[in-house]
């Protein structure tokens, strides 16, 4: 079972999404939250990437509970999460 214990995240620009990390046992696994998906789960959320952190933060067990569903034990290293997720 994955659990979510580890507060961090960050903003990857590049991926235009919130990137943070689940952890099965001793296995780490990646998950990024795309823009889309922030928007729809907190629509008054402005396009910057404070305000993105901040919808993160604001909605973490969501977020979490979402990425746990998606999540395959040792299928890959890295999880998205989008707009369809929620």
């Amino acid at each position: 079972m994955i659990d979510f214990p580890n507060h961090s995240r960050s903003y990857d620009r590049t991926r235009r999404a919130v990137r943070f990390w689940g952890h099965d046992s001793a296995i780490e696994a990646t998950f990024f939250i795309d823009e889309g998906a922030l928007k729809r789960i907190q629509p008054g959320a402005h396009a910057t990437e404070s305000e993105f952190l901040n919808a993160f933060d604001c909605n973490r067990d969501l977020i979490c509970a979402t990425a746990a569903r998606k999540y395959v034990r040792g299928s890959r290293g890295s999880y998205d999460l989008l707009a369809g997720d929620f």
